[in-house]
């Protein structure tokens, strides 16, 4: 009965030490919890600071172009003013002269009334008001807003994916925007979250895509060890597992000065590769940027979420580089 009894014990003090070591990853868990919310809320006032500074530079453009505008039409108007002033002072006066010379004398009149004849035929063109004399209103008002954001947009970068912290092992260090990161680093203290991956130095997009096609650029540059591609949502974070699709791992790599795609050492090195997934075809395709023609390709068959993929080691930065965006209007 002892033994019975010692058995249950030793059954409830590994049940105790697993409650233990649950409340103990949940205590760091909600450490890091506070830690990343006043480290992301820095980073949004701060990028918030950016775009109102922006919005103040941009108003006070506006304004001042406004006022420019306003400058240069008064002066027009002064100008124009003084020029009908002139004509004014010289017709009053002609005016007047004629009317002194139509009551005087015969004599004095006969005298001098060719001089004044010839006087009063005065000529000038006929005064004509400028066309576009006023402020152009709907050049500082319309759509104004839609424009500032429109400018707005070029100092606004969008990235196609953007690198997820929490799935990210602990020696490897993100940018501030999420879009860059390095590994070789010492180990941070990071909680042991289920997302996160423990064994190998690996990081996913945030977003998993489970349909249509998707495309995102990396920029390598002179990495020595890189690994970049997709995987499945349910691959191994916590075990060993190879970069394979049978690990629901679709990839290239750069290792021992070599692609994963050739055979020998490369003549030229590739600085930025573009990824394609196509989900509906079950499609991965590796590009290099700008060029048309496939380095790799993989067909598959995708049963659930499928996320961009960084198996990254090199101290030097891999880069999520941004699409281009443009507006279309309505015709």
């Amino acid at each position: 009965m002892r033994e019975e009894l010692k058995s249950s014990q030793a059954a409830l003090q590994a049940l105790l030490d697993t409650f233990e070591d649950f409340k103990s990853t949940y205590e760091d868990i909600a450490k890091h919890v506070k830690s990343q919310a006043q480290q992301t809320e820095a980073q949004i006032k701060e990028q918030f600071e950016k775009l109102h500074q922006f919005l103040r530079e941009e108003e006070e453009a506006r304004i001042t172009a406004l006022r420019e505008e306003e400058e240069e039409k008064t002066k027009r108007m002064k100008e124009k003013i003084t020029e009908a002033d002139k004509e004014c002072s010289i017709l009053d006066q002609l005016i007047q002269e004629t009317e002194d010379m139509m009551e005087a004398e015969n004599e004095c009149f006969f005298q001098n009334y060719q001089d004044i004849s010839e006087r009063a035929h005065y000529t000038t063109a006929s005064p004509q008001l400028d066309s576009e004399a006023l402020i152009d209103v709907t050049k500082h008002l319309g759509n104004l807003t839609y424009r500032v954001w429109e400018k707005m947009k070029d100092i606004c970068p969008y990235f196609p994916v953007i690198l997820d912290p929490n799935t990210a092992r602990e020696t490897m260090r993100l940018s501030e925007d999420l879009v860059s990161l390095s590994g070789g680093h010492p180990s941070q203290d990071l909680p042991d979250n289920p997302e996160r991956f423990r064994i190998h130095p690996v990081i996913l997009g945030s977003e998993g895509f489970d349909s249509g096609t998707h495309s995102w650029v990396v920029e390598v540059k002179e990495s020595t060890t890189w690994i970049i591609g997709v995987a499945k949502e349910s691959v191994k974070r916590k075990e060993t597992c190879k970069a394979a699709p049978a690990e629901g791992i679709w990839t290239i790599s750069f290792r021992n000065n070599k692609y994963s795609w050739t055979h020998g050492k490369p003549t030229t090195k590739y600085q930025t590769f573009r990824i394609q997934l196509n989900w509906d075809a079950g499609e991965v395709k590796f590009f290099k940027d700008g060029c048309s023609w496939v380095l790799h390709s993989y067909k598959d068959r995708f049963t659930e979420k499928i996320y961009p993929f960084f198996h990254y080691t090199d101290d030097k930065p891999l880069k999520i580089l941004p699409a281009k965006v443009t507006v279309q209007h309505p015709e």
